[in-house]
């Protein structure tokens, strides 16, 4: 009984039940205009019938009178199933007819009526129904011409009783159809329910929602439900590595930064070692700055916050802006800077978050571009290798930005992992740096329905940040919005 309820509780069951009502309803309006019709369709029988056999009585009345009337009913009444007729003076007394007698009442009435008439020769508890149109004659006759309506009653009775069964058919395969089809779909939604508090308890996230695979709304819900756990199970992870990264991270400067104010407490002699630790101690400060204000920025672009300042703009003048900041730094490491900028790649979005995206690849290329990522024979050739390219121009409905280096490259297997944050393949963490350069750049390509793509230079890496193009608009703000070398993440 439990079951049973909890299947009727069901919504399936409950749209199933409504359902059911309403086609029992719309079933039962229709049998019921069916039935109408029939019964209409009856009465115009018999009518024209009873027309037509008053048009032969008026052709023998014209002829014989009423002596010639009476023996043309006397001959009809003979006949194997004969209609109903009868003659009777203006007394009301039956002269020919094989109906025993009527009411005077009765006989007064003209038109198509129906009557209740005892037939000739039966008893008198034996009354009967009948359609007939009554004819008052000269001299005060009255003919009466009808037809027994005990067929059609049946003929309606067997049409009624067929139509009542279909419905009781009809209620009763929806109701069985419902309880099936509600019993289906509620154990598709137990094991759905079911699985997902397994995960809830048990707080494994690799688990998944059962498919059953018919590609129906449950379905399409269930992978959708799938795929939201897939994100869920990503971001937990990230956040684990987030949080061990930040452990490590943030530790070693706090670390320095203290053991620098506690060494200039206890050994320093003077002014000067104090504003040296002070030094120290803002540098690293400022270091542990760039690193939240990167991980606010990852935030907020992750989380589709639409930053100020969005504006149609020239992705190439910010791109060649980048290029002039970063030279300066890129002679200093020793390396050369290949400039290709295609005039008019206007984008929609923030100039100041795709600068800083721009900066970061720059940066990132210039930290491990300059590491030689060949062979011996390769390395020979430094003077070829040792250059940073930096492009702009314009693909099928988006523009590239792409950032080459001939540095070591990164693995095709950690290309998705360095996108995340605080993720570096140098597992010693000896050069500067957080692990948030690339992943804040993905977020502002997603941030601007574009993508960042990891590729092979051969050697090297090549880095693509692809963003949705716009028209040219009428006024464009030229101001740089970049940040300056070292400033990226």
């Amino acid at each position: 009984m439990t079951a049973l309820a909890k299947l009727f509780r069901t919504t399936v069951f409950k749209v199933s039940l409504a359902y059911l009502i309403i086609t029992a309803i719309g079933a039962g309006l229709v049998l019921s205009s069916v039935g109408d019709n029939v019964k209409m369709l009856i009465d115009q029988q018999i009518a024209n019938t009873v027309a037509a056999d008053i048009s032969g009585l008026s052709e023998q009345y014209a002829q014989g009178g009423v002596n010639g009337l009476a023996r043309s009913l006397d001959a009809r009444i003979q006949r194997p199933g004969a209609d109903l007729y009868l003659l009777t003076t203006s007394a009301g007394v039956p002269m020919v007819g094989n109906i025993a007698s009527l009411p005077p009442e009765v006989l007064e009435r003209s038109g198509l009526v129906e009557i209740v008439y005892q037939p000739a020769g039966e008893d008198r508890s034996h009354q009967r129904r009948a359609l007939a149109r009554i004819f008052g004659l000269p001299g005060g006759f009255r003919l009466v011409v009808g037809h027994d309506l005990e067929e059609a009653e049946s003929l309606r009775k067997i049409l009624r009783d067929a139509l009542f069964t279909s419905l009781l058919w009809l209620i009763a395969i929806g109701a069985v159809g419902g309880l099936w089809v509600a019993r289906r779909v509620l154990n598709r939604v137990d094991a759905i329910n079911a699985r997902a508090r397994g995960i809830v308890v048990g707080g494994d996230l690799s688990g998944r929602l059962p498919v059953a695979g018919t590609g129906d709304e449950l379905d399409r819900l269930v992978m959708n439900l799938n795929a939201m756990l897939d994100r869920i199970s990503i971001l937990m992870s990230g956040l684990k590595q987030v949080t061990d990264n930040i452990a490590h991270d943030l530790k070693t400067p706090l670390t320095r930064m203290r053991g620098r104010a506690e060494a200039a407490l206890r050994f320093g002699a003077g002014a000067e070692d104090y504003r040296g630790a002070l030094e120290k101690v803002i540098e690293e400060s400022d270091r542990l700055i760039q690193i939240f204000d990167a991980l606010l920025k990852i935030a907020r672009a992750e989380a589709g916050a639409a930053p100020e300042g969005i504006e149609d703009f020239d992705v190439g003048a910010v791109v060649a802006d980048v290029g002039e900041l970063y030279e300066p730094a890129v002679e200093e490491r020793g390396l050369a800077l290949d400039l290709d900028i295609a005039p008019n790649l206007y984008a929609h979005g923030s100039r100041e978050l795709i600068g800083q995206a721009v900066v970061n690849l720059v940066d990132n290329a210039l930290k491990y571009g300059a590491e030689p990522g060949g062979d011996e024979t390769m390395e020979s050739e430094s003077a070829a290798l040792r250059r940073v390219r930096l492009c702009a121009r314009r693909g099928e409905g988006a523009i590239e930005v792409v950032v080459a280096d001939h540095g070591r490259g990164v693995p095709e297997a950690d290309r998705a992992r360095v996108l995340d944050r605080f993720v570096r393949l140098e597992n010693s963490r000896s050069r500067p740096g957080s692990g948030l350069g690339l992943s804040l750049a993905a977020a502002v390509a997603r941030l601007h329905q574009g993508s960042l793509r990891l590729e092979d230079n051969e050697p090297g890496l090549r880095v693509v940040l692809r963003l949705p193009a716009a028209a040219r608009p009428k006024d464009v703000v030229a101001a740089p919005a970049v940040l300056p070398p070292g400033a990226a993440a």
